[in-house]
């Protein structure tokens, strides 16, 4: 009489068929069934599949490893493997240099305009030599974004980590090091081109009021275009690379996400309304703060010993630059706004090229105020870990999240 098979029973398992192959089971299956010998087959089967090697903790993570150029462009992994990110920077530079080479042999017209040209160099240039803004800029800003995505995995990759290794660093420390290494080398580049920028500007170090006196500063040199546009893209890069989580989020994540999408804001509103002399003064203050803040952290990562003075530096820096000379500008904008000659700041009429009325004045105040917000925050945070450095004896990283070893937890709290 066969039995009923009970409604309820569920699928064997994975789990199950391997506890099968033990032979102690086997052994108590054969004698329940009544058999008073062993089952014949009691070794232990090797379950299917290869197992993969475990990982050293110092290794290059799996996702920065090509999976062959076209899967890198569709998955967006170029933007981690340098390799790829350098084929797809070529691909403006081939279609630029064949269409001159269709010209040269007559199949186009020399009077043709090149369509590439404005994915490599600045358009809009003006018979005097100075430059104004364009549509072709957005070009130049998406094509840089993928010069910036190599320079940073080429320098962090192929420079940084073999540093760090040499250094004695381990771990997941070794991508914190390489991140704020790449800070150093890129804040580094772009506070010194800015205060260069700055030195030929009528607002050399935060005379405030030329910020309005010369509105609107449709002109541009070609230094001051280019500083701005790859700062532009370099920001976009940044904040795909925060969306895309490359780096391993920290605590104050929300606000790095918020404080990247306002910087993005400033740098468009700002590039838009002829305001580049302000912008300018605020990229300053970020730079050279940043590079202090990233020197500190990776001091620390090497020496926690020898990182107090540094931290030390860095906060005297970081009120000066971020505090003190952003709400100077920030007061400069309440105040001084209708410096502005009066034609300019009467109508808000995009389709003839008018920005300012009355209102915008609060257009410009609110990024700005929400940055300075952003900052008191981080300031905060940065003086309690200067107390806990003097009272306390550490200087302790908090925005980190636990990465599950004692040597991964970082040590400077900051932006």
């Amino acid at each position: 009489m066969s039995s009923v098979k009970p409604a309820n029973r569920r699928r064997s398992s994975s789990v199950t068929t391997a506890l099968k192959q033990i032979p102690l089971n086997q052994q108590t299956q054969g004698h329940t069934s009544g058999s008073s010998t062993p089952a014949s087959n009691s070794e232990v089967k090797p379950l299917r599949g290869s197992t993969r090697p475990r990982r050293s903790p110092d290794a290059l993570p799996e996702t920065y490893e090509s999976l062959g150029f076209l899967k890198d462009v569709q998955t967006g992994r170029w933007m981690l493997v340098p390799s790829s990110a350098f084929k797809l920077m070529l691909l403006p530079d081939i279609f630029y240099f064949s269409f001159h080479f269709l010209q040269n042999q007559g199949y186009l017209s020399k009077d043709t305009t090149n369509p590439f040209e404005p994915l490599l160099w600045l358009s809009n240039k003006l018979p005097n030599g100075s430059y104004t803004k364009g549509w072709g800029d957005i070009l130049f800003v998406l094509n840089h974004v993928i010069f910036w995505s190599f320079v940073r995995q080429t320098v962090t990759i192929h420079f940084l980590r073999p540093l760090a290794k040499y250094l004695g660093i381990r771990g997941q420390k070794i991508m914190r090091f390489t991140e704020q290494g790449y800070a150093i080398f890129y804040m580094g580049i772009a506070g010194c081109c800015g205060i260069y920028v700055m030195h030929g500007l009528p607002t050399w170090w935060y005379k405030t009021e030329h910020f309005w006196l010369e509105y609107p500063h449709r002109e541009m040199s070609f230094e001051l275009k280019l500083y701005y546009l790859m700062q532009f893209s370099y920001w976009l890069q940044q904040t795909i690379i925060l969306a895309a989580k490359v780096e391993k989020p920290r605590k104050d994540f929300r606000e790095l996400v918020m404080h990247h999408m306002v910087t993005l804001w400033l740098i468009g509103w700002s590039y838009g309304l002829y305001l580049t002399y302000i912008g300018v003064s605020i990229f300053v203050t970020m730079d050279i703060s940043d590079v202090f803040l990233a020197l500190a952290k990776c001091v620390n990562y090497v020496d926690e010993g020898a990182s107090a003075p540094v931290f030390a530096v860095f906060v005297g820096v970081w009120t000066y630059f971020r505090h003190y000379l952003n709400i100077r500008v920030l007061w400069s904008v309440y105040t001084q706004f209708d410096l502005i000659p009066e034609q300019y700041r009467t109508r808000f009429a995009p389709l003839d090229d008018q920005w300012m009325d009355w209102w915008m004045k609060w257009q410009i105040f609110v990024p700005i105020f929400l940055l300075q917000c952003i900052n008191v925050f981080w300031y905060f945070l940065i003086l309690r870990i200067l107390y806990r450095a003097v009272v306390v004896k550490t200087i302790a990283d908090e925005r980190s999240d636990d990465e599950g070893e004692e040597e991964t937890s970082d040590k400077v709290k900051a932006e």
